[in-house]
């Protein structure tokens, strides 16, 4: 379990660096301005977070599962004067619980247009929350049945600020769920079988961590670059093969699935800008590797560069984070099968540091070290 507790601890941090990152993003900014109760502080938590799309990310699952269970477990253990130590946990229980839905439904709900994390995570952040209330039995169950009903969101909000503000409103969804359950609120998960359950209604499959199988986080992504996970292979793809940027034509084939989750051919802004394989393709060709300052805007160099000059070929043999770059009569440049932050190539931990460095300065120093520490400093240090 030891490295099951450093994988969840690695990717609160992460989380924590994205959220401290992203909180004066227009996403995060508006959420905090609706209000100050306990669920507008969820919303703008998790919005914080993922807005960046540079938060953790389960492949099994095309899901970023500390993007809802970390918010609300440190929005809740900050309200119930918890320590970080139990937020730690609460977080570590709604990520498992969301992996075991994301796994179980993937490729259903990608391909029936959800977004897994919003799903997903909905169920998760009332996992973290009703640990948090100290919920069992019948009333850890119903906490699960009640958010499974406000499980939803879609994909049709990436490339804009919808994309991260769903992720902020699902974890809402889920630690009102659980406050709900706290209050005496009875369902039994039962319900969510038949023809208008779970299964039924999105497409998914309801699952539980199974107490055999390995922890999920020990197949989590820590990113080494703000922009969609289907992105990342054709980024070091394109920064193997520098040469390339001299090439008039390239193409990248990547598995159909990335385009599903990377649709932008041109971009307007820099969220689309991070859902574009071209662009991103592009830019690391002609700035090299992409950083947060660096889509923050369109860049039109690279901009043309990627209209002109780059094809995407959908490819199903390739595995779903795979890519290859060719030129443009069919000649391999480079391959990438497993990029940079994946379970196979992890993130060191001083590259971990040195991204929490670049996301959050020195506020987050020596935050999760004492588990005794109060909840409240660890959410105050996000500024």
């Amino acid at each position: 379990m030891t490295g099951a507790r450093a994988a969840h601890r690695a990717a609160l941090l992460d989380w924590l660096a994205c959220a401290a990152g992203g909180r004066h993003m227009r996403a995060a900014a508006a959420a905090h301005a609706a209000g100050d109760g306990l669920l507008e502080t969820v919303v703008a938590l998790g919005a914080a977070g993922h807005v960046l799309d540079f938060d953790d990310t389960y492949l099994p699952g095309i899901a970023h599962l500390s993007a809802a269970s970390a918010p609300a477990a440190l929005a809740v253990g900050a309200a119930l004067g918890a320590s970080v130590g139990e937020v730690a946990a609460a977080h570590a229980a709604g990520f498992e619980r969301a992996a075991a839905l994301a796994r179980a439904g993937h490729p259903a709900l990608y391909e029936r247009g959800w977004h897994p994390t919003a799903v997903c995570g909905t169920i998760g952040a009332a996992a973290a929350a009703a640990r948090l209330f100290g919920l069992a039995g019948e009333a850890h169950e119903s906490a699960l049945a009640l958010a499974a009903l406000r499980a939803g969101g879609s994909r049709a909000g990436f490339g804009s600020d919808g994309k991260a503000l769903g992720v902020g409103l699902a974890a809402a969804d889920g630690v009102h769920a659980a406050r709900l359950a706290a209050g005496g609120a009875r369902m039994a998960m039962s319900a969510l079988e038949g023809p208008a359950g779970y299964a039924a209604t999105t497409g998914g499959t309801w699952a539980a961590p199974a107490p055999d199988e390995p922890p999920a986080v020990h197949e989590n992504w820590i990113k080494p670059w703000p922009c969609c996970l289907m992105a990342h292979a054709p980024i070091e793809a394109a920064l193997d093969a520098p040469h390339a940027a001299e090439r008039a034509a390239l193409v990248v084939r990547v598995h159909p699935r990335a385009r599903q989750a990377a649709p932008y051919d041109e971009v307007a802004d820099g969220l689309q800008a991070r859902f574009s394989i071209p662009y991103l393709t592009a830019f690391a060709l002609v700035r090299g590797a992409p950083d947060v300052e660096g889509l923050a805007a369109v860049d039109e160099e690279v901009s043309a560069f990627a209209t002109e000059r780059v094809r995407i070929v959908e490819d199903p043999a390739l595995g779903e984070s795979e890519a290859r770059l060719e030129d443009g009569d069919g000649g391999l440049l480079s391959a990438v099968r497993s990029s940079m932050g994946s379970p196979q190539r992890p993130l060191t931990e001083a590259q971990l540091a040195a991204k929490v460095r670049r996301l959050a300065g020195d506020r987050l120093h020596g935050a999760l070290r004492d588990d005794r520490a109060p909840a409240a400093e660890l959410l105050a240090a996000l500024g």
